[in-house]
Parts: C-alpha cells; structure tokens; sequence
C-alpha cells in the first residue's frame, strides 16, 4: 500500500466515488432514474415547497450555477415544476408535482439500502461513531467548500 491510501482527502473521494457509485446501481436495481443530487433536491422540495433555485442549492450544499441543470433535468421528467412566483415576477419557484411525490416515496427504500451499503463493513458502535465525525468535519469545514451548505431562511 502506498502514502496515498494513507491520506484521509484521497480516502474522502474514494468513498465519495463508492457512494455514487452504489447509489446508481441501487437505483437501477429498482428501475429508476434519479441520481443522489436529483434525490436531496427533491426531498429538500418536499419539506420546503416553494424554493428558488438559489436557496434550494445552499440547502443541499450544491454549486448555484449547476443546480440548474439539476432541475432541467427533474422538470423533464416530470417532477418538479416552476412557477412565477407570487412575491418577485422576475423569480421563479419551484415545486414537486404528484410524480415527484411518487418518486420520493419509491426512491426512500432504496436510498436506505445504499446507506447501509456503505456503512456494512462498520459494526453499530463504528457507524454511529464515523456518522458524529463525518457531521463534525462537514459543519467545521462548511465554509471552505465551494458550495458551503446555507440553512433555510424559511420558517414552518
């Protein structure tokens, strides 16, 4: 084994990598096609109805100029809508339709096994132990990404 497999950013990204990877083929096994942005796009729109685009991006941590194409892409399909919105004729917002309901609730069984996918070689106490440090690098590091995570200036 080289330095490189010793380096926790090299590591970082070859999870990230088994992530996506297991995430797509978790969807395929159930016949649907929805990449893991796409699914934290439409949760975040299910829980927060009426988003921008640009609000909706810093919710899910994403670059604002490529959540574009996410949500191209999501309307395509047919799960996601935008509107006018009522507040900013100039601004459009955005919504799920009942397929994209419908989506979420096909998608979550899946997206549970891509979870326990990737925690499987961790016993309980690891996994627990490697979700509290991951929480704790992600909200420590916030700012140093590119496309920093944003709370929701929405009140429920």
């Amino acid at each position: 084994m080289s330095d490189l497999e010793h380096l926790p950013g090299h590591l970082i990204r070859r999870l990230q990598q088994i992530s996506v990877s297991l995430f797509t083929a978790r969807m395929g096994e159930a016949g649907l096609d929805l990449t893991s942005v796409q699914f934290a796009a439409l949760m975040t729109l299910r829980d927060h109805p009426g988003l921008d685009q640009k609000t909706l991006a810093g919710l899910i941590a994403y670059d604002r100029v490529t959540i574009a194409g996410v949500i191209d892409r999501l309307e395509q399909k047919g799960l996601v809508e935008r509107q006018t919105s009522p507040t900013d004729r100039r601004a459009r917002v955005l919504t799920l339709t009942d397929e994209g309901r419908s989506m979420l609730v096909r998608a979550a069984p899946w997206v549970d096994l891509v979870q326990e996918d990737i925690l499987s070689a961790l016993s309980n106490e690891e996994r627990a132990g490697f979700t509290a440090l991951l929480g704790k690098m992600t909200t420590e590091g916030n700012e140093l990404s590119r496309a920093p995570l944003r709370p929701s200036p929405v009140t429920d």
